[in-house]
């Protein structure tokens, strides 16, 4: 069973795109998928398209009982094994420090159940989509989470912004989620003939090394065709929507390997390479 949160500290890097490309593989393999939209944008679910559920994520952060549990859920429009826990803009103040606030761990509670093995509705997968900051959603699905992905473009502000979310994701597996470990950094919207891409890829392999994904996800416009369609990547026919479906292929392949390996987490990056003005 696998909790992945996908997180990025900068909008408009893809991240989004990354959690439904890796949902869309997982429904190739035959994985029985659930995605809790994080993100108070939203995006997520508009793609999803899922009909109508009782409760939604603000009520399972508040209050994470079976009977709420169970009612919170519906069929996405891609399929009957890909379900969504979706979220809108009220969830928006959740995201901020207040003495109202739910408690943290309430989401880890949520995929616990989700995840059990004697629930009906278990999953396989539970992917959690983050909003673009470390507010109190992303650092509730860190604590939910067995993995968490990096997703950066390579840009100058990539290196500060993935060192950053690291030490998050090291600084939550240390205090408080010892199943945590870092699955990668995966980078976005890659052009091959870009010299600035391969320049700014190179620096993230000196500073993160293997934590780096092997496959980066070349920049096409079959992702927005395919996402303004409310369609999964692998069903959008044409020669950059099959580039980036087996792109995310691997990189869902990588995710499943680490979770059989048992590793907890990958080493830290080296912090003699992660300076402010390499960013």
């Amino acid at each position: 069973m696998q909790i992945v949160a996908v997180l990025s500290l900068k909008g408009g890097v893809g991240k989004t795109t990354v959690a439904l490309g890796l949902t869309s593989a997982a429904l190739r393999r035959n994985i029985r998928t659930l995605v809790v939209d994080l993100d108070p944008q939203g995006n997520a679910t508009s793609t999803l398209d899922p009909g109508g559920a009782e409760y939604g994520l603000a009520d399972v952060l508040a209050t994470p009982r079976p009977p709420i549990l169970g009612q919170a859920v519906s069929h996405s429009a891609w399929s009957e094994d890909i379900d969504v826990l979706a979220g809108n803009e009220d969830i928006e103040s959740l995201n901020e420090q207040s003495p109202y606030a739910s408690p943290l761990d309430n989401l880890a509670r949520a995929t616990s159940w989700f995840s059990d093995l004697n629930n009906e509705s278990r999953y396989d997968l539970i992917v959690l989509d983050c909003p673009p900051s470390l507010g109190r959603l992303t650092r509730s699905a860190l604590l939910a989470a067995t993995g968490a992905l990096l997703v950066t473009e390579p840009t100058m502000y990539a290196v500060s912004g993935a060192q950053r979310a690291f030490q998050a994701i090291e600084h939550t597996r240390e205090k408080q989620n010892p199943d945590l470990r870092a699955l990668g950094v995966l980078v976005n919207k890659f052009r091959a003939r870009s010299h600035e891409h391969h320049y700014r890829i190179n620096e993230l392999r000196e500073g993160f090394g293997s934590l780096v994904m092997p496959v980066a996800l070349p920049d096409r416009l079959a992702v927005q065709q395919a996402a303004g369609a409310c369609t999964p990547i692998h069903e959008w026919a044409t020669p950059g929507g099959r580039e980036i479906a087996l792109a995310f292929n691997l990189v869902l392949a990588r995710i499943l390997r680490s979770s059989r390996r048992g590793r907890h987490h990958l080493e830290p990056p080296s912090s003699g390479m992660l300076t402010d003005e390499s960013a």
